[in-house]
This record gives C-alpha cells, sequence and structure tokens, in this order.
C-alpha cells in the first residue's frame, strides 16, 4: 500500500503545446524515480522563409532516450504530418512498438517506401474498442470524426486514474466514409466512476463559438458549384483528406463529368483508402493523363498543392509549367482548403497567377468549400458534459487557443485545469499540478538528409548570408610582410549599380589598408586579416548601409 501510494500518473509534453504541430507527448506511471512511459505522436512541423533549408521541424526526444528502457511505446492517433511524420526519423533508435490503425500503418508504409527509408518500425494494428496492455497501462481506442479516415482518442487507464487524450477531433454527424465520433463511449467514460478521469484535448478551435459545419455540409456546396460550372472545374483539397476527395468525385459523377487526380500523394493515398475498402461503390477516376481526353465542360480535376507548394501539380500549373494540365479562362478553380500559418502568401500567389489567366478562383472566403477538423467551444462544453473530467490539460495550440480553452474549462465547473507548455510536467493524479520547465526540450531540423539540433544546422549563419550577402579576400604575404599573391575577391549577394561598384570600394579599400600598414603588421596574419576585415566592413556599411559578412584569408609563404 505504501508503495501505490508514492505512484504518480504524469504527463509530459514534448511538442504541440504552445505551437500548431509537432505533437509528441508522454505519459508516465509509477514513483518518480521508476516510471514506466508511453508516447503519444511522433509528429512534424514545416520550416518556413526564417529557417532556410529546413524542410521539417521536430520535438527533440532527448527526455525519451535518458528513460529508454522505461519507455514501452509509441501510440499513433492518426496519420497527419503533425502527428506521425516524424515516427521514421525518430522511433528506429527506440527500437520499440509503435501501434496504429490499418490506415495509419498503410501511410506510414507508404512513406517510407516513397522515401526510400532503410529504418522500420515494429507497427502493431489496434482497433477501437479493443483495449491493449502496455505495462501499467490499458490503452483504448476510440473512433472519432476527423479529417482524415481512422482518427483515435485514446483512452488510458491505470490503477489510480485515467487520461481521455482526444488527438484530433470534431462532432461531425455525418462524416464522409468514416464513422461519426462515438458519442456512446464517451458517454460510458464519464458514467464509470471508479477511477478519476483527465482530459488531454485539442485546442486548435478554442476561440470559435457554436459547432464546426459537418464534412457533409461541404459536400453539397461543392456538388452546386461543380454542377453549375460553365467549363472545367479544378479543385485543390489537403490530399489526406479522403472523405472530400470522395465528396468531389460523388458530385462530379451526379453532374455527368469524369474525374482526373493530379498529384502523386493523391494517387497514394486514395490507393491506400481503395486497399482498405474504403472506396467501395465509388465512381471511377482516372489519371492525369486522360486530361486532354475529357471534354472541357465534363471534366473535374482534383489536384494537391492547397498549401502552395511549388512541385505540387496546382503550383505548376498555375505556372504553365504542367506538362499535361492547364486551365484557361473561364475555367473554375475551388481552394478546399484553408492555408496553414506560415503557407499564405504562397497560396496567394498561385491564386493570383490563376486570377491573370482569367480562372475563376473560389475560396472558403466564398462559400462553405472546407471545414475545420477540429472542435469549437460548444463541441467542448458537450465532451465535458458527457465524459466529466476531474483534471483538463489544454493541447495541440498557441498560447491564444490555450487560454482560451483553459478559461472555457474553468468556467464549465473542471476542477484543476492545468495550463502547461513544451516540457512542463504535469501531475494529473494524485493531486493535479503542473512544475513548469521539468524536462529538458526542444527542437530538431532536418537539414537536406542530416537531423540535426537548431545549433548545429547553421540556419544562422544562412539568414546571415540571405540579408548581407559575402565577400571573401584572398591574398599571401612573406615572412617581411610583402604581398605576393593577390588579392584575390568573391563577391556575392551584395548590389550593383551604374554609377557606383562595390567591388572597386571593396578594391579600394583593401589597396589603402595595405598600404596603410607596416610591413611588420602584415607579416602576421592575424593582425593583417583582423584589419583588412574591419576596413571592408566598414566602408561597405558605409556605402550600403548594411554590414556584409567577410571572410579575409591571409597565407603565410
Amino acid at each position: 500500500m505504501a508503495q501505490n501510494q508514492r505512484d504518480e500518473l504524469v504527463f509530459v509534453p514534448l511538442g504541440g503545446v504552445g505551437e500548431i504541430g509537432m505533437n509528441m507527448g508522454a505519459y508516465g506511471f509509477g514513483p518518480a524515480k521508476s516510471r514506466k512511459w508511453i508516447v503519444v505522436d511522433c509528429g512534424v512541423s514545416f520550416g518556413g522563409p526564417d529557417l532556410p533549408g529546413i524542410e521539417l521541424i521536430m520535438a527533440n526526444p532527448e527526455f525519451l532516450e535518458e528513460n529508454a528502457d522505461d519507455v514501452l511505446a509509441l501510440i499513433l492517433t492518426h496519420s497527419h504530418e503533425d502527428h506521425y511524420g516524424a515516427v521514421l526519423d525518430l522511433w528506429p533508435v527506440f527500437d520499440k512498438p509503435v501501434y496504429a490503425t490499418s490506415f495509419t500503418a498503410a501511410m506510414l508504409a507508404a512513406k517510407r517506401a516513397g522515401d526510400g527509408i532503410v529504418e522500420n518500425v515494429d507497427v502493431r494494428i489496434m482497433r477501437p474498442g479493443k483495449p491493449f496492455e502496455l505495462g501499467p497501462f490499458t490503452v483504448e481506442a476510440i473512433n472519432v470524426a476527423h479529417s482524415i479516415p481512422e482518427s483515435n482518442s485514446l483512452l488510458i487507464s491505470t490503477p489510480i486514474g485515467r487520461v481521455l487524450h482526444t488527438g484530433d477531433w470534431k462532432l461531425d454527424p455525418t462524416p464522409v466514409i468514416s464513422a461519426p465520433t462515438d458519442i456512446a463511449r464517451f458517454q460510458a467514460i464519464g458514467a464509470d466512476t471508479s477511477t478519476p478521469l483527465a482530459l488531454v484535448c485539442d485546442s486548435t478551435n478554442a476561440l470559435k463559438d457554436g459547432e464546426s459545419p459537418s464534412e457533409a455540409e461541404v459536400g453539397a456546396t461543392l456538388a452546386a458549384l461543380i454542377a453549375e460550372a460553365p467549363h472545367r472545374v479544378a479543385v485543390t483539397t489537403f490530399a489526406s483528406n479522403v472523405g472530400r476527395v470522395v465528396s468531389i468525385i460523388r458530385a462530379a459523377h451526379q453532374a455527368g463529368r469524369q474525374v482526373v487526380l493530379s498529384g502523386r500523394s493523391l494517387h497514394r493515398i486514395m490507393g491506400i483508402a481503395k486497399e482498405l475498402g474504403m472506396l467501395e461503390g465509388l465512381p471511377p477516376y482516372f489519371d492525369q493523363d486522360a486530361y486532354k481526353t475529357v471534354a472541357r465542360d465534363k471534366c473535374v480535376l482534383i489536384c494537391t498543392g492547397s498549401q502552395g507548394e511549388a512541385r505540387a501539380a496546382i503550383a505548376r500549373i498555375a505556372r504553365g509549367e504542367h506538362p499535361v494540365i492547364d486551365l484557361n479562362a473561364g475555367d473554375r478553380m475551388i481552394f478546399s482548403s484553408w492555408a496553414i500559418p506560415g503557407n499564405e502568401r504562397e497560396v496567394i500567389d498561385i491564386q493570383n497567377l490563376l486570377i491573370d489567366k482569367g480562372v475563376e478562383v473560389i475560396t472558403a472566403n466564398d462559400g462553405l468549400v472546407h471545414v475545420t477538423g477540429h472542435p469549437r467551444r460548444e463541441e467542448l462544453r458537450r465532451l465535458y458534459e458527457w465524459v466529466k473530467p476531474q483534471v483538463l490539460v489544454p493541447v495541440h495550440g498557441e498560447a491564444t487557443h490555450l487560454a482560451a480553452h483553459a478559461k472555457l474549462g474553468r468556467e464549465q465547473g473542471i476542477p484543476n485545469v492545468c495550463e502547461a507548455r513544451n516540457g512542463d510536467l504535469v501531475r494529473l493524479f494524485p493531486e493535479p499540478m503542473a512544475f513548469p520547465a521539468e524536462v529538458r526540450t526542444g527542437e530538431l531540423y532536418l537539414d537536406g538528409l542530416v537531423l540535426c539540433s537548431p545549433e548545429e544546422s547553421g540556419v544562422k549563419g544562412r539568414r546571415r548570408l540571405s540579408f548581407g550577402g559575402m565577400i571573401i579576400v584572398s591574398l599571401a604575404v612573406n615572412s617581411s610582410g610583402q604581398v605576393v599573391s593577390g588579392p584575390d575577391y568573391v563577391v556575392e549577394g551584395l548590389p550593383e549599380t551604374e554609377d557606383e561598384s562595390i567591388v572597386e570600394l571593396i578594391e579600394d579599400t583593401v589597396t589603402g589598408t595595405i598600404k596603410s600598414l607596416p610591413n611588420k603588421r602584415r607579416s602576421d596574419p592575424d593582425v593583417f586579416s583582423s584589419a583588412l576585415f574591419k576596413a571592408i566592413r566598414n566602408e561597405v556599411n558605409a556605402f550600403w548601409g548594411r554590414k556584409p559578412n567577410v571572410n579575409v584569408f591571409v597565407h603565410r609563404v
């Protein structure tokens, strides 16, 4: 009994709490010095213009590595990139099982094959409503509606308390192809008072009142837009939103049109859905090679690139660079998506290119052509009512979302609301309490093929180069301080005007500095290079108004 009294159930967010994306959290059970851990999700976020060259960002798993012997498994709630995108990069090191639904497992296998990844993970299939044991934890997947098939909440049970980890979810009574959120199971969880319950819950739409519209409502809007269009209709959406793609195909069929798919990710994900029996009875669709054979008023194109990706189909079409597909004045382009924060400029640029071609562009500002996969405030209230949590931990959101969610939970009478950030340790039971910055956390960057810390990535230097250009000067001196070779110059990324040459300014500055230094000082490479560095930087700054990056190499011969 004394041992049991020291057992604790804790939650440690490693990513996704205080930010959108990069979701990764750990649940621990046992005494403080000997806990067993399970990990939920292992996602990525995407590098923006402030991180030149960085494609993906993921949570640093250092804390888990320190406790690797006690880490039991990774459980994936669903297969969006921000929840599973880092699995193949991070998890092979742990060599522990990964639990996922059939769709998520197939997505993981396709990602591995498509990216040519050698490392593999031990994937075990979990099924909603079928609990499984992991050390002191009992885990049950519960079906929820979201914008990708087979999304799940997780009920994690221990001897002293339970956690409902919602993952991404919403209340959608009429989803397309997927089952609706299992409200009856949530209600049964709330009716079970044998052990207390903590709710670790999605905060993405905690600022928005009401309820999220249904996927079926979006389907009805798209059907009307397709049916009334005089010419071609093109639609771009998230490739992972199989239900949306199915709605578009059905709407096209009802309008007497044929569907052409363009984009590898679309074909890959639809292929997975077909193999798993999700597309039974769906009208046929064709590859992009059939595009030219379909009459203009009988064509619906579904293509990738809703986030402005430069190499995706819609970007290439907008630039007139696609080898098979073009859109003409009078055609209709529907963006059945929202721009993820950070992608807005790229999406707008593509829309502008299409508008300049005379294409009619329709976005979510013009009608219900897209809907969120996350719960709004009324849906959160209903979940509280069903599951009756004693503890609420808002996750999956930036600071403004988390604060709004915490406030809502307090207003609804949840006894313990613990506001947390990445690296905090939240004791859920007994005696709920948050301990700030208890765990080392951070980010890892995928830089080309190299996984590295921000400090190792060289991004700071790239930013400096992008702002200040580069000047390289190389020369050789002998022991008497005489210049015997050079100076040679490399100048990159600095402005050049017809009136004044910055290269000539640099050359004059170097010549003047050489003349001004006595031979003895020139014979010391460190002294000589320091003098040249300061002179070049100061003169260029005075001319340009910016300090360039300067490297001076003085070789002693």
